[in-house]
């Protein structure tokens, strides 16, 4: 088994309508820009809130990607 290196990096995703659509929003921009995505970790959740309500969820996603070779 060759011996591999990877690369994290966060991202934050939004949406309107939950933490979920988020965090897939998060990871699915990142793929458009990077390769070999390899795992997805929800490290943090918030909403925007403005006139006591929800205005939107947001989700701090931090992807791995591996080094080419």
């Amino acid at each position: 088994m060759a011996e591999s290196v990877y690369k994290i990096i966060e991202v934050i995703g939004t949406s309107r309508e939950s933490w979920e659509k988020a965090a897939t929003n998060a990871v699915e921009r990142a793929a458009k820009t990077l390769r070999d995505l390899r795992i997805a970790e929800v490290s943090e959740l918030d909403m925007q809130i403005e006139n006591g309500k929800v205005k939107a969820y947001r989700a701090k996603v931090k992807v791995s990607f591996k080094f080419e070779d």
